[in-house]
């Protein structure tokens, strides 16, 4: 029989992901009684259990691999390296609890009362929640937060299979298949399915749009697709998945081109990765006056708040980006609002990186947003064949892009690809959130010889005065 209590909290936090966490943790240590809940046993979210931080980690594993065998150029040779599936398995998990354990300490030294459960709302002011050990509690709550997160979007006709993965199953690595399907060109196949190529996969990405990564910026998905090609057995674009067929030791399944021409193929292992939505079936918002907009996503003003003032929603379910950073972001702007406090008025300049081999990272204004906006601008790139550091790594497959208003010469996007360009795309989101031009990028010395330097150089060769390439 369930155990029911009552209670109250000044704030409650549907959600314990980077966003949820990182509220939980800046409003209990401004002094406010914070109840943050999650069906995990530790604080984190999809970021920490199943998406950024173990497929980072993953993907360190495949570059060493692919490093020791470009050192052979170098002079340097290895023996074959040899998978140890279960000791892999075991440092993803070990760095996943490691990082869980030490949010849930710092929630408990924070006072904050975390509870494992799930949560649903009765009214505007009350939530329910059945925790894991089966007992159920009524809460009320001045403020709340919905920080929910996303989960991936199944294809409707896939079959109920072991051989169908989303990108929690693959995250798991039960096996290195000989063959896998990825199923969408985005940032998480991309590096889901650069990581199975990576321990021995033939991996074929299929995707619906005329070229991967189809919100990035051409030039520099142009030099990513020319390694994944390497890497990669095949990449499939302006493509779709009519059939899937479910067989004892894998997937048949049946892809039209653009022209609708169809073709059948089988595979050990199929990933769908086709995007995500906002997780917010199981919290009844029903029961307030809440209502998701038609994608799904809940709306909310300049300060976060939903149609109720004291219900907040921040992260991945007010929508795009989907990402970890974006959803911290918002909370710190939470809760300046809850305390108060004038939180950061400018729009945020947020990056995005993708971690494959090269690696793509942008901020600002892309050139393909510029075009749809008939935004006038002036661009500048500056190749990595042309950078020291680049040729000492033996990675001169990198370029970096400046885009800027020639009228005044401010830095409107910023985009980099190439080895660490995640890295290095923190300089650009100063510049563009400082209202930086690029002759204060140009002004700036950068340490010698490091791949920082591209971003100088790029800024000079804008002014047609960048030593180690011909004007235009």
């Amino acid at each position: 029989m369930q155990n029911e209590k009552m209670n109250q909290t000044s704030l409650v936090i549907i959600g314990a992901g980077p966003g949820g966490y990182t509220a939980a943790l800046l409003a209990a240590r401004a002094g406010i009684k914070v109840t943050l809940i999650d069906q995990k046993v530790n604080p984190g979210g999809v970021c920490l259990f199943s998406g950024c931080i173990p497929s980072k980690t993953l993907l360190h594993m495949t570059r060493l691999i692919q490093e020791a065998k470009k050192a052979q150029s170098c002079g340097i040779s290895f023996n074959q390296p040899r998978l140890d599936i279960k000791k892999i398995r075991q440092t993803k998990n070990d760095i996943i609890a490691k990082l869980t354990q030490g949010l849930g300490f710092l929630c408990k030294k924070s006072n904050i009362d975390f509870i494992q459960g799930k949560a649903a709302f009765k009214n505007s002011h009350q939530i329910e929640i059945q925790s894991m050990d089966g007992s159920s509690l009524s809460l009320s709550f001045k403020k709340a937060i919905i920080a929910t997160g996303s989960e991936p979007i199944d294809l409707p006709f896939a079959p109920n299979s072991p051989h169908i993965l989303n990108s929690l199953k693959a995250i798991n690595l039960n096996n290195i298949p000989e063959s896998m399907l990825v199923i969408g060109g985005g940032y998480i196949g991309l590096e889901l399915g650069s990581v199975y190529a990576g321990f021995g996969s033939q991996v074929t990405i299929v995707e619906m749009q005329p070229r991967l990564l189809v919100n990035a910026d051409r030039d520099l998905v142009r030099i990513l697709e020319r390694s994944l090609k390497k890497s990669l057995h095949q990449i499939k674009t302006q493509t779709k998945v009519v059939n899937l067929q479910k067989q004892d030791n894998g997937i048949q399944v049946t892809i039209a081109d653009k022209r609708g021409k169809q073709e059948q193929h089988f595979y050990e292992k199929v990933l769908i990765s086709i995007g995500r939505r906002p997780n917010i079936q199981t919290i009844r918002m029903e029961q307030t006056p809440i209502k998701p907009c038609l994608n799904g996503f809940i709306p909310v003003n300049e300060t976060y708040q939903t149609i109720e003032s004291h219900i907040y929603a921040i992260g991945d379910v007010i929508g795009p980006p989907i990402l970890a950073h974006k959803a911290s972001y918002e909370a710190r702007q939470v809760v300046h609002h809850l305390l108060g406090q004038q939180g950061d008025t400018r729009k945020p300049c947020i990056p995005g990186v993708v971690f494959t081999d090269p690696e793509i990272a942008w901020c600002g204004l892309t050139e393909q947003d510029a075009q749809q906006q008939n935004i006038d601008i002036k661009i500048s790139r500056f190749p990595w064949a042309a950078s020291g550091r680049a040729i000492t790594l033996h990675r001169p497959d990198g370029l970096t892009k400046i885009i800027a208003d020639p009228a005044s010469d401010k830095i409107l996007g910023l985009g980099i690809v190439g080895y660490d360009a995640g890295e290095l795309i923190g300089q650009g989101v100063l510049a563009i959130q400082m209202g930086a031009t690029v002759k204060d990028v140009m002004n700036a010395v950068q340490q010698h010889p490091t791949l920082s330097e591209t971003i100088l150089e790029a800024a000079e060769h804008y002014y047609g005065v960048s030593p180690h390439i011909f004007p235009k």
